[in-house]
């Protein structure tokens, strides 16, 4: 299944290659599209259109005003990540995200910090936490990285960092940041593991540049596997694929009655408070 993203700097809509966005080297940034349009308006072709699970990223500060707007085009419909916490995950919530998702602030120096894991999860209800498990490859492994997706972790994946870490969240995000924002194809190998290995859905970014490559993302992730599709998209200022096409793809799926595997059906709704983590 396609989901929509809204990438937020400066608080302009962008596409940015995955990886260059460094505080301490701006000159390394490769922005790839900047959007006449507001976040609202992209939300509220998203909702127009039904799409649902599509999120908003803030990449740094000035983007607040932005995310709000979006998600009140589209109450309910879209998730919030960027400097998300415990102190501002609830406002979020409240300013209509339907999920918050956290990445960096989890970990410490480099390591996932599980007492403010279960802080966040008690706090939201784990029904409305998407944890960020966006990696770059090291050696055989994908390792977890941070900080703009500037700093290494501790974190390789693994089937038992995806079943520990699903008792605490809904779903996944995982950009593979090695390919983000290029338009080169989606990392297959990564996306074979995400199937097998999480209990909970995962949505995947990075590399996405055909209607094709949504078509072998959702056949090779076994439907467990969702594909975001950034700087390749029409509306993105890309000539790859089509926006059009891939809202049909998912009425098709939806009208063959596709649905995911029991064991990711079985994950808490969105919307459910569960504090009980």
């Amino acid at each position: 299944m396609f989901r929509p993203c809204i990438d937020l700097h400066e608080g302009r809509v962008k596409q940015i290659v995955g990886g260059t966005l460094d505080e301490s080297a701006p000159e390394r940034l490769q922005t790839r599209f900047v959007s006449d349009r507001p976040a609202a308006w992209y939300a509220a072709l998203y909702r127009q259109d039904g799409l649902t699970g599509g999120h908003v990223i803030m990449l740094g500060p000035g983007n607040e005003a932005e995310a709000r707007s979006a998600l009140a085009a589209y109450p309910g419909g879209l998730q919030i990540g960027g400097g998300i916490h415990l102190d501002n995950a609830t406002a979020w919530l409240d300013a209509g995200a339907s999920h918050v998702i956290v990445t960096s602030w989890l970990f410490r120096e480099g390591r996932l910090d599980w007492e403010r894991l279960r802080a966040l999860a008690r706090k939201v209800g784990r029904s409305r936490l998407v944890i960020d498990l966006s990696c770059r490859r090291r050696g055989p492994d994908y390792v977890v990285v941070v900080n703009r997706w500037q700093t290494f972790t501790d974190v390789a994946l693994s089937p038992e960092v995806f079943g520990r870490l699903g008792e605490f969240c809904a779903e996944f995000l995982v950009h593979a940041v090695d390919v983000e924002g290029q338009c080169a194809g989606v990392d297959l190998e990564l996306v074979e593991k995400l199937a097998l290995w999480s209990p909970r859905p995962v949505t995947y970014a990075g590399g996405a540049r055909s209607l094709e490559d949504l078509e072998t993302v959702t056949r090779v992730g076994q439907g467990r596997v969702d594909l975001t599709i950034g700087s390749a998209l029409d509306i993105f200022g890309g000539t790859g694929v089509r926006y059009a096409d891939c809202v049909a793809f998912n009425r098709r799926w939806q009208m063959a009655g596709a649905t995911r595997p029991a064991a990711l059906r079985d994950a808490p709704a969105a919307g459910k408070q569960d504090n009980e983590t």
